[in-house]
């Protein structure tokens, strides 16, 4: 029998921890709860986690402070709990590399939404990707090492990639040269469709640049097509990459 997706909740807020994990497990799920980072920190020693539902607003370290220091050891799916939604919280959020984010108030069952699609999107590889096919993806002098997630600059210098940044790499990896529309990688990073005023792709995609060094629009591996999406823009892998 398969074992259930184990769910870790960081929220001070007590009810809102139990009525989640009550919520969750009734739904399928696994879930631990703790109120704060350093409990976080243990439980993430002490066990396997499959997504991690984190509060921004946290006593000591907050989440985004969490975020951006889980972000160098793991890429355990994140899904950030904003209290006003304001947008500069979403962006920080996502800049600091968590994978989705949810304004307060918010019901459980939009939030069970999000969660079963960020584990199946996190499962999910472009269908010409396949891990037995291509291990080693070689693009613009960096290599995508797909098993180890790490990424490879043309000068050697190896560092680990995870969360929404591997998914929206591996996505234009998949599509090499192909226009992709802000709905279309959305949906294929999120899986739901964008608001007019969701930034959240333009955010990962600046991030994702700045990983690669991407520098002026010009000579961008990742260029902006006025009006309709981004292209990766270099050969991929057995193109001559």
């Amino acid at each position: 029998m398969d074992r259930p997706d184990h769910i870790l909740i960081v929220d001070d807020d007590a009810e809102i921890r139990t009525l989640l994990g009550r919520y969750l497990e009734k739904n399928g799920l696994r879930t631990t709860a703790v109120a704060d980072g350093r409990a976080m920190w243990q439980a993430l020693d002490r066990a396997r986690f499959d997504l991690i539902v984190l509060d921004l607003m946290l006593p000591g370290d907050d989440g985004l402070t969490l975020c951006r220091t889980l972000r160098t050891r793991s890429d355990i799916p994140v899904i950030m709990l904003t209290a006003r939604g304001e947008e500069t919280d979403r962006i920080v959020g996502l800049e600091m590399g968590a994978d989705d984010y949810l304004p307060k108030p918010f019901s459980a069952r939009e939030l069970l939404a999000r969660i079963k699609v960020i584990l199946r999107r996190a499962r999910s590889l472009p269908p010409n990707l396949r891990p037995e096919e291509e291990r080693d993806i070689r693009f613009g002098g960096w290599t995508l090492d797909t098993v180890q997630r790490q990424l490879v600059s043309p000068e050697g210098v190896v560092s680990p990639i995870g969360g929404a940044e591997y998914r929206l790499l591996r996505i234009f990896l998949g599509h090499p040269n192909r226009v992709l529309t802000r709905d279309q990688l959305m949906e294929m990073t999120q899986g739901r469709e964008a608001d007019a005023l969701d930034r959240s792709i333009d955010v990962q995609v600046s991030r994702l640049r700045r990983r690669l060094g991407d520098g002026s629009r010009d000579a961008a591996m990742i260029k902006t097509v006025r009006g309709e999406g981004y292209v990766l823009s270099v050969p991929v892998g057995g193109e001559g990459g």
